[in-house]
């Protein structure tokens, strides 16, 4: 893991070199300006952990001003330090959000002190932060069969260590909370997983994305920017349908896996980085190698440890659980909560559920909305199913009237393209081109409708 960086924004050249020879022997990496208009850019180019910030900066921007501009953007510690502040001046500073305050002539011993006790803050933020999140993330794997047991093992044997993990399994099966379940067992589980979805960056923009740029490298480039894996060393970068990268994407990535280090885009100066991958992917990467669309040095680079999510076919037991964890969590986001008596989950457990568990999930969501009454049986499960009510072999389709009885035509069809549209987009994962290939528009024609639609910004 990389040291932590300091910056000291001082207009005193004596007191930048003395603060960045203590700070370097104490272990630390330290930049330093004359100035806040120097130093607030580096603060979105670089990494810095903490700064130290002279309240009075000549003719410049003065540290007030300049305490204010971080914090909007970044929340880092923000030590300030002065040879004349008032008492008064100490007080907005802290108000403003600064950690602590520092008076001229420097102590070092101090220095260093409040540098240490400002990284812990930071670092306590940050995980209460991470346990806020995982706290509304669902980071468990529901069921107890036999696949899904060996999965967990699986996970709880990998986790701890620093091997890069393939994440192998068809849409809907859960590669994602695999990947959170691996990232929440593991030694950077205190640090935020950095994800990129291969699948929904352009391929023109990716290699910004997951390098970052330099002012001015492509139309659009305004300002300087910290890639992907810049924003994961020290952490876990998960690599979400790597097997949509490009091959041009797939090279540059392949190097950099290989040395943990890149170049920005329209940049020279060479990023070291200390980064875990985790991958992940619904297609079969041989076959993707044997047609040539997929790099057979980068497949190998990946599959350290591969792991399979099964489908949900492969584990029908576990419908009953995942049925109830479903609701439980759709109940918590506001939607009354349904029971299920006993034909009903063996109807589900009867069904093939190509979608696996997105499918199973988007079916369980339906039902709380639209099926009006509180005790879900088996007839509605067919009926919601369109599946047969005899085994006569005739199929019966869920009424559309429900949803739309107070509605007149044209809101009746907005409303059915809407959920149409929104399932269709889930089961491709976001994927606009994929989704336009899948139901055969035209991919602008599509982008049209789903914003027109709000399914999309």
């Amino acid at each position: 893991m990389s040291r932590n960086q300091i910056l000291v924004i001082d207009d005193e050249v004596s007191i930048q070199e003395s603060l960045k020879g203590i700070l370097e022997d104490e272990g630390f990496s330290a930049l330093t300006v004359s100035s806040a208009e120097e130093g607030i850019p580096l603060i979105e180019e670089e990494k810095i952990h903490l700064v130290l910030l002279d309240i009075w900066l000549g003719d410049t921007m003065d540290g007030i001003t300049a305490l204010g501009e971080i914090k909007k953007l970044n929340d880092i510690p923000v030590i300030m330090i002065s040879g004349h502040a008032s008492v008064e001046t100490a007080v907005k500073a802290t108000r403003k959000g600064a950690y602590d305050f520092i008076e001229k002539p420097l102590s070092y011993d101090k220095v260093i002190l409040a540098i240490r006790n400002g990284l812990r803050f930071a670092q306590l933020e940050q995980e209460n932060r991470l346990l806020r999140e995982h706290s509304l993330k669902k980071t468990r794997l529901t069921g107890t069969s036999q696949v899904i047991n060996s999965l967990r093992a699986q996970i709880e044997m990998v986790a701890p260590t620093d091997a890069w993990v393939l994440i192998r399994g068809e849409h809907g099966t859960g590669k994602e909370l695999v990947a959170q379940a691996i990232h929440g067992l593991s030694n950077s589980s205190d640090r935020p997983m950095v994800e990129v979805n291969c699948a929904a960056i352009p391929e023109e923009l990716i290699e910004s994305e997951l390098f970052g740029h330099e002012k001015g490298s492509f139309t659009g480039a305004n300002s300087n920017k910290r890639g992907k894996f810049d924003l994961a060393d020290g952490g876990i970068l998960f690599l979400d349908e790597i097997g949509d990268m490009s091959l041009k994407t797939q090279a540059k990535t392949l190097r950099i896996l290989q040395e943990q280090k890149f170049e920005r885009v329209g940049g020279s100066k060479t990023i070291s980085v200390n980064v875990r991958v985790l991958a992940a992917t619904n297609k079969n990467l041989e076959e993707e190698m044997h047609k040539g669309t997929f790099r057979a040095d980068l497949f190998y680079r990946l599959n350290v440890v591969p792991i399979h999510v099964p489908l949900l076919r492969e584990r029908i037991e576990d419908i009953p659980l995942l049925v109830d964890d479903l609701m439980d969590s759709l109940s918590e986001k506001g939607l009354v909560k349904k029971s299920f008596d006993d034909n009903a989950y063996s109807e589900m457990m009867r069904h093939d559920w190509p979608g696996n568990v997105r499918e199973l999930q988007n079916f369980i969501e339906r039902l709380a909305i639209m099926c009006p009454d509180q005790i879900i049986s088996g007839h509605h499960i067919r009926l919601f199913l369109n599946t047969p009510l005899t085994g006569g072999g005739e199929t019966l389709k869920y009424d559309m009237r429900i949803p739309y009885r107070a509605g007149d035509f044209k809101e009746a069809k907005r409303s059915f393209e809407r959920e149409y549209l929104r399932i269709k987009l889930e089961e491709n994962d976001g994927n606009i081109s994929k989704t336009a290939e899948d139901i055969g528009l035209e991919r602008s024609h599509l982008h049209k409708k789903l914003k027109s639609l709000k399914l999309i910004q």
